[in-house]
């Protein structure tokens, strides 16, 4: 009995002066030192995807012609894109002037180009997908701008694109929020009824009750 007593204290002892060994050890692995190098990569650190056959640089590049690109097209603009076409009222002035005609497609065109049949600029604009004016072909000749054309281009277009269910102007006001105008010259002004104080709106009921003859005669 007494050495098994004596034993157990032995191990107590033993496991006392072991534990901040044990302790010190720990706190060793889990902290990490001053001295210890910094890693170089960030948990958070966010990598573009670079699709392969490109290197970093000519990505670059690329997405940047790519964004040229689409800024010179002016994707957000009204009408058609594929081609650069003039106001309809700039293309009658010059058929009444006899400066322009109506542009009918050709087919085969490319065919025919290549044969030397035709020139590029005999190719309508719309369907070459150029300018109305051949400034899209090198050496062609140019068509003259009316100044209805220069009206359009500096800002004119903007009034054929109106919103307005009238065809020009601004749209309808849903909100209730815009600016109230009176009538233009020339406009009609349409005056409301004035209501007396004791207006009463008509019922449905007291028309049902109203008999009367065919076609309302009597």
């Amino acid at each position: 009995m007494k050495l098994q007593t004596a034993l157990a204290l032995g191990a107590v002892a033993a496991s006392a002066l072991a534990a901040p060994a044990g302790v010190a050890a720990f706190q060793s692995s889990a902290v990490p030192s001053a001295s210890a190098p910094a890693s170089p990569f960030s948990p958070t650190a966010l990598h573009e995807y670079i699709p392969a056959g490109f290197t970093p640089e000519q990505w670059k590049k690329f997405k940047g012609k790519e964004a040229d690109k689409k800024r010179k097209q002016n994707l957000g603009r009204m009408g058609p894109k594929g081609f650069k076409s003039r106001s309809f009222q700039s293309f009658q002035e010059a058929l009444e002037k006899g400066e322009a005609t109506h542009l009918m497609p050709v087919f085969n065109a490319k065919q025919r180009v290549a044969k030397g049949e035709l020139k590029k600029e005999d190719i309508p604009y719309m369907q070459r997908g150029g300018s109305w004016d051949n400034t899209d072909v090198r050496g062609a000749k140019k068509v003259a701008w009316l100044k209805s054309d220069k009206e359009y281009a500096s800002g004119g277009f903007k009034k054929e694109q109106s919103v307005s269910i009238f065809g020009y102007g601004e749209g309808l006001d849903w909100t209730g929020k815009k600016k109230r105008e009176g009538p233009r010259p020339g406009e009609m002004r349409i005056t409301a009824q004035k209501l007396g104080k004791n207006y009463k709106a008509p019922n449905v009921n007291d028309m049902k009750k109203e008999k009367k003859g065919p076609f309302g005669l009597w």
